[in-house]
Order: C-alpha cells, then structure tokens, then sequence
C-alpha cells in the first residue's frame, strides 16, 4: 500500500542538505521518492507502508542530523 507524507523538517539550509536528506531517505527500502525542500522546510515521501513506516523515515531524517516537526 504507497503512502505519501509531508513532514516539515528544520535544520536543512542548502541543496546539499536537501541531498543529503534525499540519499538517506533512498537508502530506505519501500521509500519509493523523495522530494526534500530547504527553502520550504519541507520532505514530501512517497513510500510502500508495507516495507517500511512513517517511524522509520522520521529516524532517518533525524539521523541525517535533522529535526522532524510533529504537529
């Protein structure tokens, strides 16, 4: 089942933290894209729910040495 989240992620100022997010989210089986924004604080995953959840994708973005907003 693909779900699609958009999480507002602080700490990202550049294309390089937008790809470093990236790569670390790709890495992630069941991620299937990614769109990380630096100017919009923002991570747009599209991703299998049955590889892989919202826990681990959070994880990964805050090991990246990012913060992931929760509302």
């Amino acid at each position: 089942m693909t779900e699609s989240v958009s999480l507002t992620v602080t700490g990202m100022k550049c294309g390089g933290c937008e790809a470093n997010v990236t790569s670390k989210l790709e890495a992630i089986d069941g991620v299937l894209s990614v769109n990380a924004s630096s100017k919009n604080n923002e991570v747009n995953v599209e991703f299998d729910a049955e590889k892989t959840s919202l826990d681990v994708i959070a994880n990964a973005i805050v090991d990246a040495g990012f913060t992931v907003e929760t509302s």
